[in-house]
């Protein structure tokens, strides 16, 4: 019997979310069908490890010894259970879902969004079709084809869903290349700590482990941390780990500002080798007061202003890199040339030397905004060839048009890691650019100050020109005559 593609299980979850179109909002029924998903794979794993048991052991014990299995799976939360269901389904579902928290305390909260029992949006006839759709697959290990299907499975519909919920996609989902660009910028390496603090559905973690993998290193000697203020995208995030086989993480769910949760046991903020991150652009409410009040040390080069939250992230970041971290961020550009308390806190930042590169992105790159962003990367350890000097690149040109938003290309990617890597100037594109050039420029870093990408007008040879259109002024007389000729002998002309 073969066994399930990637292609086919996609294709399989996205028509599970046609089930439900219509019935509920397109930015809420991604929390259905991930629920379910999950449920079913873990379900058909245990069921799956226990009936191996039995065939090799002559034992019935992996029905029943936890410490058989990663996450223990009661009777009533087990799939088998659940399909021969036929009324009050989301009722049961609801009680599986708690059975699986009760029995896994790495669970506990990820289902607490999801009610299944809500008759008016999920009537037993819907939720029955669901359920019978998705027993059609077995996501049992011997079944998949390839061992990370499943996690690039969930990527690939957060993606779908993102790009269905539109502006709100931008809230969870932050564009696969420009995160890919991130990563090779910031090149985690294994034995790291690293650390998104507006982690949303978890995609720069798991991209820093691709990247590990791809450089021949091995990603379980790596530390992920991340928060997550929306309930929602934070048990997104959660599953989206777990179903990428990486469990040895730690995701908390709060406010990164007012209440930063990835603290050590005196409370003082954990330090990172990389941090990453894509904050809300130029969020309003994000927590003046408690920033104020400075508790962990966190905004010494200022405090933002009220209406844009921008530099409180970037401060965050900074905070917590340890001495020889990391850091790559998307910011809007306007953090690049504000004034006022932004500008104090960006001449802070350059004072300190711990502004490395700029890379100007193109614009529309990202869901809800079409506005240009850019890439900061701080570094507390800078080469010597990089010190009191920043690393600015304008990469706005390079991008492929798509019909919602622009996409970058894997050859744009090379070219901005490439140039980076290389740390030299290259005309019209970026620049080695001296502490000292910035100083006298007042701290501002808007890019167009730095690179020059006007286009050279091409020299006009009044000559030649004046020879066109005295030869154009001929063809005319001429033209002209003929037409004459014609309107004489139809007798419309004397």
């Amino acid at each position: 019997m073969s066994k399930l593609t990637l292609q086919q299980l996609e294709a399989h979850l996205w028509e599970s979310a046609n089930i439900l179109r219509g019935s509920i909002d397109s930015s809420d029924y991604k929390n259905y069908i991930f629920g379910l998903l999950f449920l079913k794979r873990l379900s058909d794993v245990f069921i799956e490890t226990a009936k191996q048991i039995e065939r090799k052991e002559g034992d019935d014990y992996g029905w029943y010894d936890r410490d058989e299995h990663q996450f223990f799976i009661p009777e009533r939360a087990r799939w088998t259970e659940i399909q021969i269901q036929t009324h009050d389904i989301g009722n049961m579902l609801n009680k599986a879902f708690e059975a699986l928290e009760e029995e896994n305390p790495s669970l506990v909260g990820v289902f607490a969004s999801i009610d299944f029992n809500d008759k008016d949006k999920l009537p037993d006839k819907l939720l029955l079709q669901l359920i019978q759709h998705f027993s059609k697959i077995d996501l049992s290990n011997e079944n998949l084809s390839e061992p990370d299907m499943l996690g690039r499975a969930y990527e690939y519909l957060i993606k779908q869903f993102a790009d269905d919920a539109g502006k709100k996609g931008g809230e969870f989902y932050t564009p696969s290349k420009v995160v890919e660009l991130i990563v090779n910028l910031i090149k985690p390496e294994e034995g790291m700590r690293v650390s998104d603090p507006t982690v949303g559905s978890g995609g720069m973690l798991i991209q820093s482990v691709d990247y590990i993998k791809s450089q021949g290193g091995n990603p379980r000697n790596l530390t992920l941390h991340g928060q997550e203020r929306n309930l929602n995208t934070w048990a997104i995030c959660k599953m989206n780990l777990l179903l990428h086989g990486l469990s040895d993480h730690q995701i908390e769910r709060g406010d990164t500002i007012r209440e930063p949760k990835l603290l050590g046991e005196d409370k003082e903020l954990l330090l990172y080798d990389r941090v990453i991150a894509n904050p809300p652009f130029s969020l309003k409410n994000w927590g003046r007061e408690e920033a104020e009040a400075n508790e962990y040390g966190r905004f010494r080069f200022g405090i933002p202003p009220k209406n844009a939250g921008d530099f409180a992230f970037v401060q965050h970041m900074v905070a917590t890199l340890n001495h020889e971290g990391k850091a790559g961020v998307v910011m809007p550009h306007g953090v690049l040339f504000r004034g006022g308390a932004e500008g104090k806190i960006r001449e802070g930042l350059l004072k300190e030397d711990l502004v490395e590169a700029i890379i100007g992105l193109p614009s529309s790159l990202f869901y809800g905004t079409g506005i240009p962003a850019s890439i900061l990367i701080l570094n507390r350890n800078k080469e010597d060839k990089q010190r009191e000097k920043v690393f600015i690149l304008d990469g706005s040109k390079d991008f492929q048009e798509d019909k919602n938003q622009n996409l970058l290309r894997d050859k744009d990617i090379e070219k901005i890691v490439s140039a980076y890597d290389s740390w030299e100037d290259v005309e019209k594109y970026c620049r080695v650019v001296d502490i000292e050039e910035i100083k006298e420029n007042e701290y501002n870093l808007n890019i167009a100050r730095y690179i020059d990408t006007t286009e050279e007008e091409e020299e006009i040879d009044v000559q030649a020109t004046l020879k066109d259109l005295k030869k154009l002024e001929q063809d005319r007389d001429q033209i002209e005559e003929k037409m004459y000729g014609y309107l004489k002998v139809l007798g419309y002309h004397e």
